[in-house]
């Protein structure tokens, strides 16, 4: 009996060393891919069905309306040129082109039929005159006719040496010089008491939700005027700021998480030095305490650091956006770039400047002088492009989708900055005190309420001389 318990239990352990068998594993994979295709291809066979033999049967309710979106007019030497879209659900085919209520010869590329959401270019002959306001209709063949209305003509920048000069300037005196004059602010805040300092952050807060809620409005002017119904501009904003929200909040806190890494790695060498230096004479000890404060001091800064970083690229994706708009000014004739509407763009854009020292004026020391030139060209240069961008190859749907970009990346800043004010004056509280009331009275602050206030005022005011 003995015997035959033991062959039991050799056998028991013999097949459970045994390795499972790898084609059951294989066949049960296959039977649950095969299981999760049956929804999309009966999905796929409906659609298929629709647009075929179901067409007739299902959708014979009446015929269909074209619809056709003029996206852009250029003036060119001696010529319009007008870009349209079929947003439409059937064929259209373009008939005539008129100026102004009178038809006039046109020349449409690649084709007059247009398949739905392909584009054409319709070149019209015609002498039109600078400043003079002109509307473009498009009739098709079925008789329907769209229009779309230039409030000045003006020649449409070519990529040349002169017009890229030309946006370089603008995007230049618009984006990097006011930013950098706005970081001329680090000496005077750096010398704050903290409930000063804390009002000069909340008012950064202030100003980049002002920004952050600029950028989603005019999104969502130019899809109303610009971008056609069945690419639904408005929900692509909110889905474009939501997504940008999320990654760039990501990426912020993978920031703060290697800067602490790299801090408590240089802990971890110094603390050994500084256990050395305690055991020597009392002269010592006295590097020892500097060289612990300095390490400190650099703890103290990581955050502080990337949420500057954070900020300056979120205000470089708001300028790009907003380089985009006057770039798209230009081209479509609706702004003259006076002098005081750069003056008032710059103005407007100083503040900006101060959003980026706030943070880690209090932590900063000379050395990161360098560092802070580096934040305002990442957040001014983007005014450049976006001129670039928005002079010669301006898109309605880009120009919605950088704009949320832009306010995603303001949203996650502020996000960030609050969050930081609320646990910095956690960490001053008293400890004696409930968490309760801590929380109150972290976000119950004068001084946070009060800067809020003034910084979306302050930017208010500034725009009022940045609107043409």
């Amino acid at each position: 009996m003995e015997k035959e318990k033991q062959q039991d239990e050799e056998n028991r352990i013999q097949q459970q060393q045994l390795p499972e068998k790898k084609p059951d594993k294989q066949i049960s994979r296959k039977k649950m891919i095969s299981i999760a295709l049956i929804p999309i291809v009966v999905l796929a066979g409906m659609i298929v069905f629709l647009f075929g033999p179901g067409q007739s049967f299902l959708l014979n309710s009446g015929n269909s309306l074209p619809e056709v979106t003029i996206e852009r007019i250029e003036f060119q030497d001696g010529k319009i040129v007008t870009f349209l879209r079929n947003t439409g659900p059937m064929i259209v085919t373009v008939a005539q082109a008129d100026i102004n209520d009178r038809i006039q010869p046109a020349a449409i590329e690649p084709s007059k039929n247009l398949s739905r959401l392909a584009v054409a270019k319709v070149i019209i002959p015609f002498s039109w005159n600078p400043g003079e306001p002109y509307e473009v209709g498009i009739t098709t063949s079925d008789g329907v006719r769209f229009k779309k209305s230039v409030e000045a003509a003006a020649l449409s920048p070519t990529a040349n040496a002169e017009q890229i000069s030309f946006f370089t300037i603008i995007g230049t005196y618009v984006g990097i010089i006011p930013i950098l004059i706005g970081l001329l602010w680090f000496p005077f805040i750096k010398r704050l008491s903290r409930s000063k300092y804390i009002f000069f952050l909340s008012l950064t807060a202030g100003l980049l939700v002002f920004l952050g809620i600029d950028a989603i409005v005019e999104g969502n002017k130019i899809a109303a005027e610009s971008v056609a119904g069945v690419f639904n501009g408005q929900m692509l904003i909110a889905m474009v700021t939501i997504v940008s929200f999320l990654a760039l909040l990501y990426v912020s806190e993978k920031l703060v998480e290697r800067a602490n890494a790299m801090e408590k790695k240089e802990e971890e060498k110094s603390e050994p030095s500084l256990i050395q230096q305690q055991q020597q004479q009392q002269p010592s000890s006295v590097s020892s305490m500097s060289s612990y404060s300095a390490s400190a001091k650099q703890q103290q800064f990581s955050k502080p650091f990337a949420i500057a970083l954070m900020i300056s690229i979120g205000i470089g994706l708001h300028n790009l956006g907003e380089g985009l708009a006057i770039g798209a000014a230009v081209l479509l004739g609706k702004v003259t770039l006076s002098t005081f509407l750069i003056v008032g763009f710059t103005l407007h854009n100083t503040t900006e400047g101060l959003a980026i020292v706030a943070p880690m004026a209090r932590s900063a020391n000379k050395v990161i002088i360098r560092k802070l030139i580096g934040m305002g060209l990442i957040a001014g240069a983007p005014a450049i492009v976006g001129a670039w961008i928005g002079g010669f190859l301006y898109s309605p749907i880009a120009a919605i989708i950088f704009l949320s970009i832009g306010a995603g990346a303001i949203f996650q800043v502020v996000f960030s900055i609050i969050s930081w004010i609320a646990d910095s004056n956690n960490n001053v509280r008293s400890g004696n005190v409930r968490m309760e009331e801590r929380r109150k009275k972290s976000w119950l602050n004068t001084s946070l309420i009060a800067g809020f206030i003034v910084g979306m005022v302050i930017m208010y005011v500034t725009s009022l001389m940045a609107s043409s």
